[in-house]
């Protein structure tokens, strides 16, 4: 299986995706029935080892399935980018902690709530874990749980941030995911109470963010080697860009032929307001995609040869980031508005990706300020510590 077959056989998928998005924005869940199409495409191998049958391939390829697929439904897009990064992740952990997953099944899924919320104390070889996770995007398909957490000492006090890789018996989920946008992710509750992770089981943050991570023995191809922050970032980001291009699609399709019944009449074509927002939105879209794009061909490019990736590029994929999703939306604004008052009735393709373009720029990696003071900071030559760069 190649790249290029996933994206052929997810571009078949499309139709059908499409016409459940409804059904799926409804019911709050992606059906078993698209979990398993996109098992079979490949989608979830992309970024899997090749030791665990897995494609390894070129983010970049990965970024266009993503798309391709959040064109047709948001909540199935979103779904196939982030526990689609999980494996690259996983692949960051020590071999053992892999074969834990992948070692009986090679389409085993991960889930994933990074925030460090969780508390563990080292207890022997390992620790004792208890937290509470409010947002972990699939994870009833999942069998495992990639979850963020702080080391504490004796006196409870915050040692090191850590991730814990956590099997599906040892944690609870709660059905809390009733939202405004990206209904169908099913991005629910996780708690763990009290239950032992092995050491082995336990990365530290610090050493992904160098490029540190211990399962880099194993897995020591170029996709193993590029930013925790730049990969994990830029995979909610790029849902939000493939739903809004599928939007304009299917605004350009709805609106060309539609004629207006206030405002003196006459076809909406016709209409020069329209007409620039078309062209205003489109180049919003195209170019939040060049300039992911750009970035993340950089990154790929230095990981190739085995050279250093500077910090001004990682600050820069960040920056670039978290301004596509911000185009995204302000390009969805643009259709919404000027599609008149049919775009307001539920289950509107319009209405259902402006939902779920603002509701997927609600992650905190989308938060846009907080990334552009980052690099204003270093291009100022102030010092920048920051856990998304």
């Amino acid at each position: 299986m190649t790249p290029c077959h996933v994206l052929d056989a997810v571009r078949e998928l499309a139709p059908g995706l499409a016409a459940r998005a409804a059904h799926i924005d409804e019911s709050r869940r992606i059906p078993d029935e698209t979990i398993a199409e996109l098992v079979a495409a490949g989608v979830f191998r992309m970024l899997q080892p090749r030791r665990y049958g897995g494609i390894e391939t070129d983010p970049m390829r990965f970024y266009e399935v993503v798309r391709a697929l959040s064109a047709a439904c948001g909540s199935t897009g979103w779904i196939a980018s982030v526990v689609g990064v999980h494996p690259w992740h996983l692949a960051l952990f020590p071999d053992r902690a892999q074969h834990d997953v992948w070692g009986r099944d090679e389409s085993t899924l991960v889930s994933s709530a990074y925030a460090p919320v969780g508390r563990l104390r080292q207890v022997g070889d390992g620790y004792r874990f208890s937290g509470t996770w409010m947002f972990s995007s699939g994870c009833e398909y999942a069998s495992w749980a990639l979850l963020g957490g702080m080391v504490v000492g004796a006196d409870g006090r915050p040692l090191d941030f850590v991730t814990a890789l956590v099997p599906r018996d040892d944690y609870s989920i709660r059905d809390v995911w009733n939202v405004v946008g990206m209904r169908g992710t099913s991005s629910n509750e996780i708690t763990v109470d009290d239950v032992f992770v092995p050491s082995y089981r336990v990365v530290r943050n610090f050493d992904t963010a160098n490029l540190r991570g211990p399962g880099q023995k194993v897995n020591a191809g170029p996709l193993y080697r590029l930013p925790f922050a730049s990969l994990f970032a830029t995979t909610v980001a790029v849902p939000i860009v493939g739903v809004v291009e599928g939007c304009y699609d299917e605004y350009l399709a709805a609106m060309r032929e539609r004629v207006r019944l206030s405002l003196g009449g006459g076809r909406f074509a016709d209409d020069p307001f329209a007409q620039v927002a078309v062209g205003r939105a489109s180049s919003e879209i195209d170019a939040a995609v060049l300039q992911l794009e750009r970035n993340i061909r950089e990154l790929w490019r230095l990981a190739e040869a085995g050279d250093d990736i500077p910090f001004s590029l990682r600050l820069r994929t960040r920056r670039d980031q978290v301004r596509a999703t911000e185009r995204a939306v302000e390009a969805i604004d643009l259709l919404f508005k000027t599609a008149g008052g049919t775009s307001l009735f539920l289950g509107n393709v319009i209405e259902r990706a402006w939902r779920d373009a603002h509701a997927g720029s609600m992650h905190v990696a989308n938060e846009p300020e907080r990334a552009f003071a980052l690099y204003g900071k270093d291009a100022f030559g102030l010092p920048v510590e920051d856990n998304l760069v």
